[in-house]
C-alpha cells in the first residue's frame, strides 16, 4: 500500500527547502574585519595608602621610691588568716581550693593596706623620671594611578570604517556580524 505519491514527495521537498532558505536568509553571518586603530580608555584613580608614622617623644613621670625597710609580716599574717577562713568552706578538694583562695585574698588585702599605710606615713618619696617613649599614628597619603578600563576600536569592513568599544585589546582583526535585509 502506497501512502505518498510522486507529487506529494515533490511538494514536501519544496516546503522543506523553502523553510531552509527562509532560515538561511534570517540567520546572521559572520565575517572578519581589519582593525584600523585601538585607543585605550584610561581612568584616573586616586588610591588612599595608609602608613604608620612613629617618633620618640620625651616623657616625664613620677615614680615612687620606698624609704627604709619594710616587713612582710602583715601580708603573711593576712595569708594565714585568709587560709583559715577559706578552710571553713567546702569539703574534699573544694575545701583545698577555698583554703588556697582565702590565703591569696588575705595576702593581697594585707599587702595593699600596708602600701597605703607606707604612703600615709611618708615611707615613700617620689622621684621624677625623664625618658622617651615611642608614639605612632596612621597617616593617609594618596597615589594617583591610571587604569585601562576598555578600548575604543576602529575597524574597516567593505571600505567603510566602524567604531566599537571592547573590554580587552582586540588584536589585528575583529569578527563582525553581516546581516542582509531587503529595503522597501
Amino acid at each position: 500500500m502506497r501512502i505518498f505519491g510522486k507529487g506529494s514527495v515533490l511538494v514536501a521537498a519544496m516546503l522543506v527547502s523553502t523553510g531552509a532558505l527562509a532560515y538561511h536568509r534570517n540567520a546572521p553571518e559572520w565575517d572578519v574585519a581589519d582593525v584600523v586603530s585601538v585607543d585605550p580608555i584610561v581612568e584616573h584613580i586616586r588610591e588612599p595608602i595608609d602608613r604608620q608614622v612613629c617618633w620618640n617623644e620625651p616623657v616625664t613621670y613620677r615614680e615612687p621610691v620606698r624609704r627604709g625597710r619594710r616587713s612582710n609580716s602583715g601580708a603573711v599574717l593576712g595569708a594565714i588568716i585568709g587560709g583559715v577562713v577559706g578552710n571553713q568552706f567546702g569539703s574534699g578538694h573544694g575545701r583545698d581550693a577555698a583554703t588556697a583562695a582565702g590565703a591569696a585574698l588575705g595576702y593581697s588585702v594585707a599587702r595593699d593596706e600596708q602600701r597605703r599605710n607606707d604612703y600615709r606615713n611618708g615611707r615613700y618619696a617620689e622621684r621624677i623620671v625623664e625618658t622617651e617613649e615611642e608614639r605612632c599614628r596612621i597617616e593617609t597619603d594618596y597615589q594617583d594611578e591610571e587604569r585601562v578600563v576598555g578600548y575604543d576600536v576602529a575597524y574597516r569592513y567593505n571600505g567603510r570604517v566602524y567604531h566599537m568599544r571592547t573590554d580587552s585589546h582586540p588584536g589585528d582583526t575583529v569578527r563582525v556580524r553581516v546581516d542582509v535585509a531587503a529595503v522597501d
